[in-house]
């Protein structure tokens, strides 16, 4: 496992210095989906600290069990009932933002629960596809545009505190097809800087094992990699 994690650090760093960036700008985040609480551990003591997860029902008893001081991402589809669940859990970050409805929602959980604003991104949808969620962005500003009554009341909510945009690209034959949708999410998030400057939109999370070197390429800030570290799941 050491030897996977040398090879994905060296990859981001290759990317970001061929990119002209800092490497220090762009978070791995692991993605430890039915991975064991062992192999989360293992990582930590090879030096990583942020780690992803898909679902808060395996979330939850893996981020009790694991070390405390861990940042954890939530970066699956979150279903508006679980909410409440995983404004509870702690995630340093929601990454799949996909409604105002749920935004709504965690907004009011994390105001009950008198934690602080939840770090959130939104999630695009960059590609048109059925399968994936998210805000519809593949199309041109015009569509941009109608969304922005939907952010700025998200942006409004005082539970929740929007850092930026994530997306999943489209499966692709080359990592380099990936760079059109890549490129999209980056346009948009200038857009929205104009649009709705009250927020920073620093974070870009986009990129996965495959493509996150095109990613890079393209301003992603956090990469979530999970095959490349832990090999093909079960």
């Amino acid at each position: 496992m050491l030897s996977n994690i040398s090879k994905v650090t060296a990859r981001l760093a290759e990317a970001a210095q061929r990119a002209g960036r800092d490497p220090a700008e762009i978070t791995l985040v692991a993605v430890t989906k039915t991975q064991p609480v062992a192999v989360v551990e293992a990582e930590v003591a090879a030096g990583l600290l942020e780690f992803g997860e898909n679902r808060i029902e395996e979330a939850a008893p893996k981020m009790a069990a694991a070390p405390p001081h861990l940042h954890w991402h939530m970066i699956g589809h979150v279903q508006s009932r679980k909410a409440r669940e995983v404004v509870q859990a702690g995630f340093v970050l929601v990454h799949s933002v996909d409604s105002l409805k749920l935004a709504e929602r965690l907004s009011r959980f994390t105001i009950e629960a008198g934690s602080g604003p939840q770090a959130i991104l939104l999630e695009c949808n960059v590609s048109g596809e059925a399968s994936k969620a998210g805000f519809p962005v593949w199309d041109d500003p015009t569509q941009w545009e109608a969304l922005l009554p939907d952010l700025e009341k998200i942006i409004a909510l005082p539970g929740v505190s929007v850092h930026g945009l994530m997306t999943i690209a489209p499966i692709v034959p080359a990592p380099d097809a990936a760079q059109p949708f890549f490129r999209r999410l980056r346009e948009l998030r200038e857009y929205l800087k104009i649009h709705l400057p009250q927020e920073g939109w620093r974070e870009l999370s986009m990129g996965m094992t495959d493509d996150f070197e095109t990613a890079i390429a393209e301003g992603a800030t956090l990469v979530r990699v999970g095959r490349a570290l832990f090999g093909e799941r079960a």
